[in-house]
């Protein structure tokens, strides 16, 4: 559940220039923001800037919104967390709290992954090397196989005795030129190939993922897969599951105000003078829980996908990452200073850089209005503004945000900037150490005695 900001924190971000887009919280972490600013702004004096604060208690509930939709349906399913959204082992230890497996790309997830106590592990990475192919087989993880080449591997390293799970991963036709999953030729050969490995092997089903954020593409994926599921029952194979990967719609912002914004933005908006060529659905029309139901409802094989999965007995596997850990983090940047470049327009430089808030590095942009939240010692007397939000390093591309954002008060050196709800690959995707910067911090916010919230690192 998400919230739009209270007026008095909404009135402390822009109202001219270009439409708002002011962000969706958490109730909870509103109230925190709102009515203890102090408690944010000694946290950033003690661990630096920017400092991410990770909110796990949101899991849960976008968790059971997902298996609502689901259940609504009747249809069997699995929830993987993919873990590649976040570094945060807090994160992954909601999700196993809230009963729902990891999908991990990489040895040291999958590590996570068992350290969190994760009953049910699914790897999905397109190249995996052999001791990360070796250690979930041993482990009887789930092994999404991409290539033919990657399961002669994985038979090879069995030997005579190991055994391993698998799902082989299909390349649906919409999928165009991608360097993931088998187109069907490929997929039948592997079919075979595991038939002939015997008991060594146990094939449990089919692996696909899509790019974008449509179910209708993943409608028309499924009944694909299922003249596979056919070919792999006369092979005396059954599958038991369809693995759909991720791909589930996250709300930022309420969609009114992401239309309009869409429907007026312009060049003179945005610092380069140009409109990035293409965004995230900041404004989506669908929950993940609405996405669910209507991938559900979509017709297939002259039924729905949910009456196709019930009839053939199937198991619908989901990858959610991002919007499982929907509302699940803030980033906080502290302003270093504010300079006017000239033509009515100010950059503000906050310490930290953009490899802790990405989008601009894909051409896009973060399109969801930071909150300004000013420091105690601030001038009262200071202009509104407009402005875009850059980094302290020395590189030119280093800019949070091309938008200019019109700011009511103009930020001064101590306030703070916080973009919300950046658990989803926005804090940690790129984030590294340059010019010798240490990591951002990461907290972990948890309720104390009081009914407050104590702050400890991640771990």
């Amino acid at each position: 559940m998400s919230v739009t900001l209270s007026a008095p924190l909404a009135a402390r971000r822009a109202r001219p220039g270009p439409p708002p887009l002011t962000p969706l919280l958490d109730p909870l972490i509103e109230r925190v923001i709102r009515d203890t600013p102090e408690c944010l702004h000694a946290l950033v004096a003690r661990h630096g800037s920017p400092l991410n604060i990770v909110w796990p208690h949101t899991v849960a509930g976008n968790v059971a919104r997902m298996r609502c939709a689901l259940s609504a349906e009747r249809v069997d399913h699995a929830i993987f967390y993919g873990a590649k959204a976040n570094k945060s082992q807090a994160l992954i230890r909601a999700a196993v709290a809230a009963g729902v497996g990891v999908d991990v790309s990489s040895a040291a997830e999958f590590e996570d992954a068992v350290r969190a106590g994760a009953a049910r592990i699914c790897a999905t990475g397109p190249a995996k090397t052999m001791l990360f192919l070796r250690q979930l087989a041993e482990a009887g993880a789930l092994v999404a196989v991409d290539s033919l080449e990657e399961l002669d591997d994985l038979v090879a390293l069995l030997g005579p005795t190991g055994r391993a799970r698998v799902l082989l991963r299909y390349r649906p036709r919409s999928a165009g030129r991608t360097r993931f999953g088998m187109a069907a030729d490929a997929v039948l050969e592997g079919l075979r190939r595991v038939a002939r490995a015997g008991a060594r092997v146990a094939f449990e089903g089919f692996h696909l993922h899509l790019s974008g954020y449509d179910y209708a593409s993943r409608a028309v994926a499924i009944a694909e897969v299922a003249a596979l599921v056919e070919a792999a029952a006369g092979l005396g194979l059954p599958a038991r599951l369809i693995d759909i990967g991720g791909g589930l719609p996250v709300r930022y912002v309420a969609p009114e105000a992401y239309a309009h914004y869409l429907a007026e933005q312009g060049p003179e908006h945005y610092g380069t003078g140009r409109v990035p060529g293409d965004f995230y659905p900041y404004g989506s029309a669908l929950t993940a829980a609405d996405w669910i139901a209507g991938l559900l409802q979509a017709p297939c094989r002259g039924t729905t996908v949910a009456g196709y999965l019930r009839s053939a007995g199937l198991q619908l596997a989901l990858e959610p990452g991002r919007s499982l850990v929907d509302q699940a983090a803030i980033s906080l940047f502290r302003v270093i200073r504010t300079k006017p470049i000239g033509d009515g327009t100010a950059i503000v430089f906050v310490e930290g850089s953009s490899f802790s808030a990405c989008e601009t590095w894909f051409a896009s942009e973060f399109l969801v209005d930071p909150i300004l939240l000013p420091a105690a010692a601030r001038r009262p007397d200071a202009a509104p503004l407009r402005a875009s939000i850059a980094g302290h390093s020395c590189l030119d591309g280093d800019v949070v945000s091309h938008r200019l954002l019109a700011f009511d008060s103009a930020p001064q050196a101590e306030d703070l900037l916080i973009y919300a709800n950046t658990a989803g690959y926005q804090m940690d995707l790129l984030e590294n150490e340059f010019h010798r910067h240490p990591m951002p911090a990461r907290l972990v916010a948890g309720p104390s005695p009081d009914g407050a919230f104590i702050f400890v690192r991640d771990k």
